[in-house]
């Protein structure tokens, strides 16, 4: 364990050693004495310290173990004694990484026997990811100061801080998200749902109701009672290539592109519809059909875990067959739109929503930063190549973007709208 003397350990262990050089040199041998005990009495302390066993228990719980960004969450530690304390009481702290608020420290001066001892401290998460909380770290020091130990009382634990996930409403004009009397244009996923519902023909039942099919199976004549659209998919891209972004920390333009993808994502999947979220290189993160009734648990769990990329390319392949596409994208080159482009889905509708990135970069830029980027480029290829761009900034609230995207308005190009 680290540790060691103290500021005061060392500096007795120093005056024991210059009385003992005083003591040699002046040949006083009860001055020897003494410099021998002085030495002595801080490695024995050390000695000690480093020996002893601290009858301390410890356990953590984090309620709640999951939250999203800016939403707080609580640590709670239960100390249980079975010795005694130091003169001092006990040093506790707990290692909190900065972006969870930083390390508290606690000092308990006794511990019962017979009830357990709580501590309690927030978590204020301002930075989406996987955090580690720990360890949980006693300071034992011997009664007279001269040195310390640290003993670890309770290991690590896990915070999930997810990312801001917002209500959205509506979906694309002409995209077809409709379902019932709505659903004329529906998004295509090139597959249907055999998901009819029939009963035996009833005396006044719609002669166009008759489902053929059951009826000569059945041998005998039967009428669909309910028959529910046909269901299509989506594919959301989210780019989470490093160099497709900029800005640090909470307020990075890939933060903006997480939040902006899982909040489609949950959208179009509450609706009713098979969903995958796809990550650069085309590499599936989520898809609703596999998650079951935990999706949105998945879905955030992989998002808070992502990371970015350093690989160049969009996407690397085809992507889902028969499903339409909803592209969150940061600064796209020429290279990386044709091969979004050319992984477009045959007679599948896209939806691209362009980051403005260079929005997010701060206002003095290092020579060694990247070059400025224009979305109008990227947005132009797009349109002509059948896309509906939407251009999105960092001061445009997620769902007025979506409501952009739902109307499948191009912005004009060379400005944010």
């Amino acid at each position: 364990m680290p540790g060691g003397l103290t500021t005061r350990g060392r500096c007795l262990l120093a005056a024991g050693l210059a009385a003992a050089l005083c003591a040699l040199v002046l040949d006083e041998r009860d001055l020897l004495r003494i410099a021998a005990f002085v030495v002595a009495l801080p490695l024995l302390a050390t000695l000690t310290a480093g020996r002893a066993r601290l009858g301390v228990h410890a356990d953590r719980r984090l309620v709640p173990p999951r939250t999203p960004v800016g939403s707080a969450s609580e640590v709670r530690l239960t100390l249980r004694g079975r010795g005694r304390l130091g003169t001092g009481g006990l040093l506790l702290a707990d290692g909190v990484p900065v972006a969870l608020g930083g390390q508290p420290r606690f000092v308990v001066e006794r511990l019962p026997r017979q009830s357990p001892v709580q501590l309690r401290y927030p978590l204020q998460p301002t930075q989406r990811g996987v955090h580690r909380v720990g360890p949980l770290v006693a300071r034992v020091t011997d009664p007279f100061g001269l040195a310390e130990f640290d003993r670890e009382l309770a290991a690590y634990s896990r915070l999930v801080v997810t990312p801001v996930v917002v209500p959205l409403t509506g979906m694309p004009a002409g995209g077809g998200l409709g379902s019932g009397e709505q659903g004329a244009g529906r998004w295509r996923a090139g597959q249907g749902e055999d998901d009819v519902v029939v009963r035996d023909y009833r005396q006044g039942d719609d002669l166009r109701r008759v489902h053929w099919r059951s009826t000569a199976r059945c041998d005998e004549l039967m009428v669909r009672v309910e028959e529910r659209p046909w269901r299509g998919g989506a594919c959301v891209l989210l780019d989470s290539r490093a160099g497709a972004h900029r800005g640090g920390g909470p307020a990075a333009s890939l933060e903006y592109a997480v939040s902006l993808a899982a909040s489609v994502w949950l959208h179009l999947q509450r609706h009713g519809w098979r969903v995958q979220l796809a990550a650069a290189g085309g590499r599936v993160l989520v898809s609703s059909g596999e998650t079951g009734g935990h999706s949105a648990d998945v879905l955030l769990d992989a998002l808070a875990a992502l990371a970015p990329t350093s690989r160049s390319d969009l996407v690397a392949g085809p992507l889902a067959a028969g499903q339409d596409v909803v592209a969150v994208l940061g600064a796209t080159a020429p290279g990386a739109v044709q091969q979004l482009v050319a992984s477009r889905p045959r007679g599948s509708r896209s939806f691209a929503v362009l980051l403005d990135v260079d929005a997010w970069a701060p206002t003095a830029r290092a020579p060694s930063a990247a070059p400025r980027t224009d979305p109008a480029a990227a947005a132009r290829l797009l349109v002509a190549a059948g896309w509906s761009v939407t251009v999105a900034g960092p001061d445009q609230p997620l769902p007025a973007v979506w409501d952009r995207v739902c109307a499948g308005s191009a912005p004009r190009l060379g400005a944010v709208r």
